[in-house]
C-alpha cells in the first residue's frame, strides 16, 4: 500500500498531461494553494458527480486562493470526452502509469463491495502555497465530499 501523505510532508512533484495533452506540472502553481483530488474513472456516476461539484465551486474556490487539479489514470482523449460531456472548469490531468496517484497515497489495496482489491482511492490533498501538504483526506465520499473541503478551509 502507498504512503499516505500527512499535514507537513513536502507534496509529491508531478508533470502530467491535460485532456489536451498539455503538460500541467504542481510547481506551475508555486505561490498559490492547491487542491489535487485523485478520482478511479472518468465518465462514472460518482466521478461525474465529484467533478461537478468541483466545477461549481470554482469560482469560489478560486477566489479564496486556490486552485483544482483533478488526476485519474485516464489517458487524455477520454479526459476531453469527460470535460466535453459534462462542461467541466477543473483541470483534468492523467497518470495511466498510476506512479503519481501511488506517490500521493491514492492508489493501493482497498475495499469495495466487500473484497479487497487494488485500485484509486479515492483522495484529496491540499497543498499550500510553499508546496507542503496542508490536508490530506483519503477514501472520501464522492458525493458531499466538495462542501465538506470547503467548510474546513473556511471557504
Amino acid at each position: 500500500m502507498s504512503e499516505r501523505l500527512k499535514p507537513g510532508d513536502t507534496a509529491p512533484a508531478f508533470t502530467l498531461p491535460d485532456a489536451d495533452g498539455n503538460e500541467v506540472s504542481l510547481a506551475s502553481h508555486q505561490g498559490r494553494k492547491v487542491i489535487v483530488y485523485f478520482y478511479p474513472a472518468a465518465l462514472t456516476p460518482g466521478c461525474t458527480k465529484q467533478a461537478c461539484d468541483f466545477t461549481d465551486n470554482l469560482d469560489a474556490l478560486a477566489s479564496a486562493g486556490y486552485d483544482v487539479i483533478g488526476v485519474s489514470p485516464d489517458k487524455p482523449e477520454k479526459l476531453a470526452k469527460f470535460r466535453e460531456k459534462e462542461d467541466l472548469k477543473v483541470t483534468l490531468v492523467g497518470d495511466p502509469s498510476k506512479e503519481t496517484l501511488a506517490a500521493h497515497g491514492a492508489f493501493g489495496e482497498k475495499k469495495l463491495y466487500g473484497k479487497t482489491v487494488t485500485g484509486v482511492i479515492r483522495s484529496t490533498v491540499v497543498v499550500g502555497a510553499d508546496g507542503t501538504v496542508e490536508h490530506a483526506f483519503y477514501n472520501v465520499k464522492a458525493t458531499g465530499h466538495v462542501a465538506k473541503i470547503m467548510r474546513d478551509l473556511g471557504v
